[in-house]
């Protein structure tokens, strides 16, 4: 297991949850950090003084408060770590659930796992080191299978606006209207609610609202 383990994360409640991971674990002297700055400082010394880090556990999002930070991020500390020390295994744990941004966080920033913080991260966070250590890629199961593959659907921008017109409360019986007025076609009733049902189906939802919900998600509208 690994012996040399850094988190960055900036709210304690989180904190609690990854210290029972590493204690249950048994990782030595896990070193913890609030700000990004700190953590890519206290990676530069590890290298400097020839004991590098073998793991960093980060979150994407941190609080912005009094001090001034030149990096912000997890991205940014994902990619500054990645800079001095490329061999770093790194698993990501945030609330974040957008697809497609967890989707760059594996191919642009070539991270080992992603785990969603909720209710079982505790146990998918040691699965997920368990697999990194490893040398396998590990991302939290509910986020794998919440839509009938999500990526290959192609959102037209027609799609786009009829999602987005009920996201803002137009009723599907106005839909063709506001289409007619835009001099938008096709815009009849039937095409609108025959295009609905294509994407719900393709999406493997079962109503408007869950269409809505799940496009917000994965940041479409």
């Amino acid at each position: 297991m690994f012996k040399k383990v850094l988190i960055a994360e900036d709210y304690e409640s989180f904190n609690i949850s990854v210290q029972k991971v590493v204690e249950d674990l048994k990782i030595p002297n896990p070193k913890f950090d609030n700000y990004c700055d700190e953590a890519l400082s206290r990676l530069k010394m590890a290298l400097k003084e020839n004991e590098p880090f073998e793991l960093l556990i980060t979150d994407i999002s941190f609080d912005a408060d009094h001090r001034k930070q030149n990096i912000t991020t997890g991205q940014q500390l994902v990619a500054a770590a990645r800079e001095i020390q490329p061999d770093l295994k790194v698993v990501v744990f945030s609330v974040e659930k957008r697809q497609e941004i967890i989707d760059n966080l594996f191919t642009e920033q070539n991270i080992n796992a992603y785990v969603k913080k909720g209710r079982e991260d505790v146990k998918d966070l040691k699965k997920a080191i368990k697999a990194v250590y490893n040398n396998e890629r590990f991302i939290s199961y509910d986020l794998k299978k919440p839509v009938k593959d999500r990526n290959a659907f192609e959102f037209s921008p027609l799609d786009t606006l009829l999602i987005s017109l009920l996201a803002n409360g137009t009723l599907v019986k106005n839909i063709p209207d506001y289409l007619k007025e835009k001099n938008i076609k096709p815009s009849s009733m039937s095409y609108v609610e025959k295009k609905l049902g294509n994407i719900r189906e393709s999406l493997d939802v079962k109503s408007n609202e869950h269409l809505i919900a799940v496009c917000k998600d994965f940041g479409i509208i």
